[in-house]
């Protein structure tokens, strides 16, 4: 890789020297099959997860990775995933977001469109779709199955939020 150094000239810099493993065959890459996924996890009522990654099935340690499908008009509860972090990347279908105290807030998103919730939002995933499964991968900032089903009676009409990009202006 090359580098400008002070004066805007290039010159290369050595790769960093790797420690001496020899279980690299072992400890490496893991490739996990989507058909061998684990379907013993967490569960929330109205839908379905499966773990692909976690510290059991591929060694990682800061980080837990599956699938989650919701069949047509389905639902989740509510729920909060306590101080874990989130993601979602929609494959296939529409998903809608509720989250706040009474599920005041929604926002939807489809193929190819990431969900961030972050630590305690309560939130409901809901299948947009009257004929279509919603299948999405899921990603959490840690290795603990946290799912608090909330007893949440939800406002009837939420308010729609559109997302801001911050860093860049439109």
């Amino acid at each position: 890789m090359s580098q400008k150094d002070d004066h805007g000239h290039p010159h290369a810099h050595p790769a960093p020297a790797l420690a001496p493993s020899p279980d690299w065959r072992d400890r490496g890459v893991k490739v996990i099959p989507g058909d061998q996924l684990d379907p013993n996890t967490a569960q929330t009522p109205g839908m379905s997860r499966a773990t692909a990654i976690n510290q059991a099935r591929a060694g990682a340690e800061k980080i837990w990775a599956g699938t989650v499908h919701i069949h047509p008009d389905a639902k989740t509860g509510a729920h909060h995933h306590g101080d874990l972090e989130s993601v979602i990347y929609v494959l296939k279908g529409k998903a809608r977001m509720r989250w706040g105290e009474a599920l005041e807030f929604t926002a939807e998103a489809g193929p190819g469109d990431f969900i961030f919730i972050p630590p305690y939002v309560p939130h409901q995933e809901i299948n947009a779709s009257p004929d279509e499964v919603l299948e999405c991968v899921l990603m959490r900032s840690g290795q603990e199955p946290v799912v608090v089903n909330l007893d949440i009676e939800p406002v009837e009409t939420p308010t729609e939020v559109k997302w801001i990009d911050p860093i860049h202006n439109a």
